[in-house]
């Protein structure tokens, strides 16, 4: 259960006062989640999403909001910030940050087909030139520095190896600039749990909590790193992936060194995942409710495109 802090129906009712929703009709929590408390709000004026944020603070939420509220307003299906009587997406409920939210349709798929895949291709490719105009930056919390403070604590936990896969991965990427590939604001965990979708149509983009603002290729190695992959090799699907990057492609056309960039994008979106997820398993933080993701699966995608460069 990812419900981290309570919200009682006479709660919510009271704290909707300050919005023009309506009137509370049902509270519904959300098992799903591992970063905050999310409940399915249902009132006489529509369905939304309430979230409490259980680990951003006050002052770092707005870049995500007006993120949201950006897009929402360029026609990217991502849920859009409700704004309260006085104008702001953010409140305060049960001593949490908390922000209500458009609830969108759809539901995630497991096993994306290859029309899905090209559907998601595409949506990635107008969310990134939608991403163009927003002004607000964001660097990204978990880039080098993050993996460089982050690898050694986790390394202990290895066998040698894996660790030396480690070092090595964390060493090659540290020396890349990707500076002067397009850059723009990056979903950067969107992953099938975090996409729905209503037959082979997109539905919803959601949870934008890990945003922020890097090269474009690598929301795309990250995402294909998921939506296109065969889970049992942790190989890449060339039909899932070939139909995803040509529906990107015709929206965002990729640049030579982007090409060029590919292979080793795809094994730095791997090595990202690779590593908060041996850090999520070993060095939970407190009170951390969640399953943790199995990290082998990410080396062994690592691997695999080690030992096989894919090419655009």
């Amino acid at each position: 259960m990812a419900v981290f802090t309570s919200v009682s129906e006479a709660e919510l009712g009271a704290w909707l006062g300050d919005y023009s929703l309506g009137r509370l009709v049902e509270l519904q929590a959300i098992a799903s989640g591992i970063e905050n408390t999310n409940y399915f709000v249902t009132t006489d004026n529509g369905r939304f999403v309430l979230t409490l944020f259980e680990k951003l603070s006050a002052d770092e939420l707005p870049f995500y909001l007006n993120l949201m509220a950006h897009l929402a307003r360029h026609g990217i299906p991502c849920p859009a910030p409700m704004a309260n009587r006085s104008n702001q997406f953010l409140g305060a409920l049960n001593g949490k940050p908390a922000c209500i939210v458009s609830r969108l349709s759809g539901k995630s798929v497991t096993a994306p087909s290859v029309a899905q895949c090209s559907a998601m291709g595409a949506m990635l490719g107008q969310m990134h030139i939608a991403g163009q105009s927003f002004s607000q930056i964001m660097p990204n919390p978990r880039g080098t520095a993050w993996r460089s403070s982050t690898a050694p604590l986790v390394r202990g936990f290895l066998s040698a190896e894996q660790a030396a896969l480690l070092d090595s991965e964390v060493a090659l990427h540290q020396q890349q600039n990707w500076g002067a590939l397009p850059q723009g604001v990056i979903h950067a965990d969107l992953f099938r749990d975090n996409v729905l979708l209503e037959g082979d149509r997109v539905g919803g983009l959601i949870d934008f909590y890990f945003a922020c603002s890097d090269a474009l290729l690598y929301d795309v190695a990250i995402t294909v790193n998921d939506w296109c992959l065969q889970h049992a090799e942790g190989t890449l699907d060339s039909a899932r992936t070939q139909a995803f990057l040509s529906a990107y492609h015709a929206v965002r056309p990729l640049q030579d060194a982007e090409r060029a960039a590919w292979p080793l994008m795809l094994r730095l979106a791997a090595l990202r995942f690779w590593i908060s997820r041996l850090f999520d398993m070993y060095l939970p933080r407190e009170g951390e409710l969640i399953h943790a993701h199995d990290p082998r699966h990410f080396e062994r995608v690592l691997q695999q495109h080690i030992a096989a460069p894919q090419a655009i």
